[in-house]
């Protein structure tokens, strides 16, 4: 169920329009800027539409959609999968290679076994003798974009975590820019983007989480234009296994959950598709390897790390000259 509030903006022909909704397990919420003519009902109806579509097509916690119909097929076995499904594979693989397969998609059976997937943590960790690293996703997935389907060459189990939010996001831009809106901010949970100016000439401004387990808290801010911005940390989503925090997020290099010091990695991207990737890829990474991966592609980001009781933050691109470097 949508929620959606207007209100008109002083000295001003524009109304502000507030939308959310709940997706993905958490909720999607965008901010626009229209004339009072528009058809502002449609509009906010196709917003929860387009994230509806992408849940229904990416998510491991539904049986029936898409990646789990590809998930449970017979390695070899051509599924036929939505066109936003196939761009999205098509993208992790390279975003896998770009990233020398810290990005990797495979990751589902890890991600599982450790507590983070639809089972919940109920079960034993797994033990250390039974880790492996994952096999680089472009070895063992094809994606025929073109007839849109895909198979598994073996039986990894994907799971698109790291990726389908940020798509999510992506498709509510979609959404405004097919409405010839100029002006606005979507996002899902923290992953957001953005288009244009306020109608003040103001640019729009996101908060960045301070990487913090025990409040939520701005670290900075930054002011965002024609982009996208996305945040993974280790302070979200986590487990205590024998009295240590454990990371939802898996290093596909070793078959296990992070544990390099690093606290949280932001990246402004032109989608919020690929930032949602690379911040997950970056993490992984670690900051040393992260930062020389973020130079290498031109990558805006911003990597936290642990260093004690303290953090300790590095920049690139527009994050360069970000305090506590």
């Amino acid at each position: 169920m949508s929620k959606t509030s207007i209100e008109w903006l002083p000295d001003s022909s524009l109304q502000r329009c507030r939308a959310s909704g709940a997706t993905m397990g958490t909720r999607w919420s965008a901010q626009f800027h229209v004339p009072p003519t528009r058809h502002l009902a449609a509009v906010v109806d196709q917003l929860g539409a387009a994230v509806g579509a992408v849940d229904a097509e990416m998510s491991n916690w539904r049986t029936d959609s898409d990646i789990s119909r590809l998930n449970h097929a017979e390695p070899g076995q051509w599924v036929s999968v939505s066109a936003n499904l196939a761009a999205v594979l098509t993208r992790a693989i390279a975003i896998g290679r770009e990233t020398h397969n810290a990005f990797n998609i495979g990751v589902g059976a890890l991600v599982c076994a450790w507590g983070f997937g639809p089972a919940g943590g109920e079960q034993d960790p797994p033990a250390e003798t039974t880790s492996r690293p994952c096999l680089p996703i472009d070895a063992v997935l094809e994606v025929d974009a073109r007839n849109c389907r895909a198979r598994r060459h073996v039986a990894v189990s994907l799971d698109l975590c790291g990726i389908a939010k940020g798509f999510g996001v992506d498709e509510l831009a979609r959404v405004l820019d097919r409405h010839g809106i100029g002006s606005w901010l979507v996002g899902i949970d923290g992953e957001m983007r953005a288009r244009g100016r306020k109608p003040d000439g103001a640019a729009w401004a996101i908060a960045i989480e301070a990487p913090s387990f025990e409040c939520r808290e701005a670290m900075s801010v930054i002011e965002l234009g024609d982009g996208a911005i996305a945040t993974s940390g280790d302070y979200r989503h986590w487990r205590d296994v024998n009295g240590e925090r454990i990371s939802h997020t898996m290093d596909p290099r070793s078959g296990t959950p992070l544990l390099n010091g690093i606290a949280s990695a932001t990246v402004v991207a032109p989608t919020c598709t690929d930032a949602d990737a690379y911040a997950t890829a970056l993490m992984v990474l670690g900051l040393t390897d992260g930062l020389a991966l973020a130079r290498q592609q031109g990558l805006n980001v911003l990597l936290v790390g642990r260093e004690g009781g303290s953090i300790r933050s590095s920049g690139t691109g527009c994050f360069d000259k970000m305090p506590g470097e």
